[in-house]
């Protein structure tokens, strides 16, 4: 019996998705982070960095949803405008089209009447779909879903936010930056692994270049926290 592999396509959009998960949690931890740790260097009080760290939780979060829907409505937009014109043109020329598809096909390898008898298979079974995936490697029945984009970002972010403003609102006044940081860094090691893993790069390198990536931003924003809490004392 022969056994096939899940088909790439499919498994290739949801690496995509998870892959765009990993990352704005990414994003949720380090900007939230950041922000607690610098409110944290100006001011001792426990509802102030809450507020702030709620504030920029929300902000962030609604910041990616609202950035996501834009940009993948704007692609779908134009896989639309393509599509269209795509009909347009199997309607009015349809003996170019078909030729066009053909050498498409002889491109891949295939000799001339090969390539010509596939052609006019997937054109006859449907050709908006055949030129749409050999031409635009698009697929007419799965465009993007801009809705959809938006959620997973607006959540993914606020999951990464949550951690470390439950690190710094749980723990002692005096232990609130350290465990925060720690707390930032070792979900930044593993979002670096996660994403890493998914995109087959150097898994080392990425988590590195998370948590310095990280710690100077939650660095920075403490010494900055730090002197505006000191002149305005």
């Amino acid at each position: 019996m022969t056994h096939h592999e899940p088909h790439d396509e499919v498994s290739g959009d949801r690496m995509n998705w998870l892959r765009a998960g990993v990352l704005g949690a990414n994003d949720g931890i380090v900007s939230t982070a950041s922000l607690v740790v610098g409110v944290a260097g100006a001011t001792t009080d426990r509802a102030q960095i809450l507020v702030a760290g709620l504030a920029g939780l929300f902000a962030g979060a609604m910041s990616m949803a609202s950035g996501e829907y834009v940009s993948v409505s704007s692609q779908r937009d134009a896989e639309r405008a393509l599509l269209a014109q795509e009909r347009r043109e199997l309607r009015d020329t349809p003996r170019e089209e078909l030729e066009e598809l053909k050498e498409i096909y002889e491109g891949k390898g295939l000799d001339e009447d090969t390539a010509e008898e596939v052609a006019k298979q997937l054109t006859k079974h449907d050709a908006l779909a055949a030129h749409a995936e050999a031409e635009l490697h698009i697929d007419p029945d799965e465009l993007t879903n801009p809705w959809g984009a938006a959620i997973a970002s607006f959540l993914s972010f606020t999951i990464g936010a949550l951690l470390p403003l439950a690190a710094i609102a749980l723990t002692p006044t005096g232990l609130r930056v350290p465990v925060t940081v720690a707390a930032a860094i070792l979900t930044l090691a593993l979002t670096g692994f996660i994403s890493a893993r998914l995109s087959g790069a150097n898994r080392r390198r990425a988590v590195v270049r998370n948590i310095a990536g990280g710690l100077i931003a939650m660095g920075v924003t403490y010494a900055i926290g730090s002197l505006v809490g000191q002149s305005i004392g």
